[in-house]
Formats: structure tokens, sequence, C-alpha cells
């Protein structure tokens, strides 16, 4: 059974299932609901509480045998099952599929992983277990959704933004702040309820109280490229600098996207469906949806342009000499404000921007 995260609080008021699977990668929404699943287990009797992490060694007869097994004080138990890598192996794939099978009203069984990927959710052992259990698939919450979910957590503790404007600015100013970082987010609005009283807050309260605790990911930056977001682009590009990310990383992660662009676009001048180049080129989740739009922005000449750049800057940044023989084609002096210039041939389609400037300088 699939079981969204906002119909978790109803599920559990209803009565207990045996069997609990929590799988994503966004950790504070993961541990909420985990917390939530323990606290209803203990509210129904299940005080005895044993965890296991599966690591390299981890002997899976002793789960089975908790879990077909009575507590030693004969208390109702909670089992928790931890798989950080969210590959179990053979041998755990076939204790997780008698896992599923075990029926023991007084065990309750709370599975976590990582997210989950396509392969792994059509395994024999992860449909056994959904199939016994209730599954919560944690999503991410996405960045254009961020400001949305911020004054949801303001408005459980009692406190809202100014109407209009004004409160829209101050939520996409909590949002920018702690970009990638959602448990800083969560951090920062406990810290607003801590500094000022339920009610009205005001953009000046928020600005003065919340820190910049942006996590830049430099696997983000093809987000704000595809988007056009040229104001994000240099301020990630800005932070992943100061945060001192490997140059390499970031220029290999810009132009694997203008590859991936190139591609596509000339298969669809070729005339294969879209849906097809996507898969083919890995593509899914939120850059499939930001892929045609950018298709459509960007011209042929512009990411070539962009490849010829990027080999120039390839050689920048690992400190070799160009050798290409072309005068007047030399990326600028700091690889950083070449990286921009690079994302800027997807942000603006090759043309120039007006409205933004390139990673400052940082002494």
């Amino acid at each position: 059974m699939q079981l969204k995260l906002d119909a978790l609080e109803a599920h559990l008021a209803k009565g207990l299932k045996g069997l609990y699977v929590v799988h994503g990668d966004e950790h504070l929404l993961a541990h909420e609901a985990c917390d939530r699943i323990r606290a209803a287990a203990r509210a129904n009797g299940f005080t005895d509480r044993t965890v296991f992490t599966v690591e390299r060694g981890f002997d899976w007869s002793a789960l089975i045998g908790a879990k077909q097994s009575m507590s030693l004080f004969g208390d109702r138990q909670l089992i928790e099952l931890r798989i950080p890598t969210g590959k179990p192996g053979k041998e755990g794939a076939d204790a997780l599929k008698t896992l599923a099978e075990a029926d023991n009203p007084d065990v309750v069984t709370l599975v976590t992983l990582p997210r989950v990927d396509g392969a792994t959710q059509k395994s024999g052992w992860f449909t056994a277990l959904i199939g016994a259990g209730v599954a919560l698939k944690i999503d991410p919450v996405e960045r254009a959704q961020l400001p949305m979910w911020v004054g949801q957590r303001l408005a459980q503790q009692g406190q809202r933004v100014a109407p209009g404007e004004d409160g829209r600015r101050a939520l996409v100013f909590i949002a920018e702040r702690v970009e990638g970082n959602l448990l800083a987010a969560h951090q920062e609005i406990r810290k607003l309820g801590l500094l000022y009283p339920q009610g009205v807050l005001s953009f000046e309260q928020i600005h003065d109280a919340v820190l910049n605790v942006a996590r830049y990911d430099v696997f983000k930056l093809n987000e704000a490229m595809l988007t056009g977001d040229v104001g994000r682009l240099a301020r990630m590009l800005d932070g992943l600098k100061g945060e001192g990310e490997a140059a390499v990383l970031v220029l290999w992660a810009l132009v694997e996207e203008v590859r991936t662009l190139l591609r596509i676009k000339r298969g669809v001048a070729a005339g294969k469906p879209l849906a097809t180049l996507l898969r083919e080129n890995r593509v899914w989740g939120p850059r499939e949806r930001l892929i045609g739009p950018a298709l459509s922005r960007v011209t042929d000449e512009a990411l070539e342009k962009a490849l010829s750049l990027a080999a120039r800057l390839d050689r920048q940044v690992k400190g070799l000499s160009d050798s290409t023989g072309k005068r007047g084609s030399e990326p600028p002096p700091d690889p950083w404000a070449g990286m921009f210039e690079l994302a800027m041939a997807i942000a603006h389609g090759g043309q120039p921007a007006q409205a933004a400037s390139a990673p400052r300088q940082r002494r």
C-alpha cells in the first residue's frame, strides 16, 4: 500500500499496520515520518524497541528471529530496520521477503531506506514489503515549492508573513538562504518561533534573524541553467566558489548538461520522439520538465560555442596552456567567471545577460 506523507496522520489515527517502509533522501521529512510512526506505536503499547542497522556481515537471521519472537518482558515491540545503502544483497532480499510474510500482531516493523531507484522498486523484496505493509515515499521539496513549505511550517507554530508582496518576498528570502538544506530551513523556522511571538512577521524581522545557511549543490546548477534563472545561477556559482568546491567538478557538471542538450536537440531534429531521447539520456525528475523550454530557447550554434568555451576552460582549470592558437578566444582570467559565461549560454540561449553579473572575486 502506497501512502502520501500528508495522509500519514489520518492513517495512524485509524490504527497501526504491522509493517511500514519509509524511503527517500529528504532526511528531515523521513525523520519526522518515522517519529510519528514511533509515537503511534508507543501509544498503542509497542513499548519495546529494537534497532537493526544493515552493515557488512549483518546477521539477517537475528532480524527474522526478533520478528517471530516475543519480547523478553512480554511487551509488544517495535523493530526498526535501517538499510543505509538501499541494497540488502541476495541474502537480505530473501530475508526481507520472509519478513514481509511473517505476521506477528505483537510486532510493528519500520524499514527505512534512502531514495529507491526504478529497478529496486521492481525488485521482489521491495514489492513484497510494500505489498504486505505501508510504503511512504519521501519526495524532496522542490525549490519552487519551498516558499510555500516555509509558510506552512510557520503556520504550524502560529506565525505568518505579511500579506501581499512583502510576505512573498520574506518567504523567498528564507528559501534562498537555505537552498538545498531543508533541515536548516526547519532550524531557522524554529528560531523565528523562539525570537518572536505568534502573529505576523515582518520582512525586517526575518531578515535580521535568518542566517545564510545555504548548502549549494553543484548538481543543482542544471536547474538554474535550464530555467534561465540568472540570479540564482550567479548566486549558486558564487556560493560554490566560496565553499571551496573544486572548479573542475563544477565545470564537469555544466559541460554534461550542455552535451545532453546538444544530443537531444540533434535527436529531435532527426525525428526521434523527445520522450525517447529523454529516457536514452537519463533525464528524469525536475529536469524532464525543464528540457523542453530550454531546447526551444537555445540554438545548435550556441551549444557548440559553449562546448568550445568549455574545452578552453577545461585546460585553464587544470593549469594547462591553451594550444588552440586562436587569438581573442581566451576565456576570462578567472575560471569561475568563465563558467558563469558558459552557463549563461544555456540560461539566455547564447545571448548576453543584462541583469546579472559573474560570481564575485573573493580575496
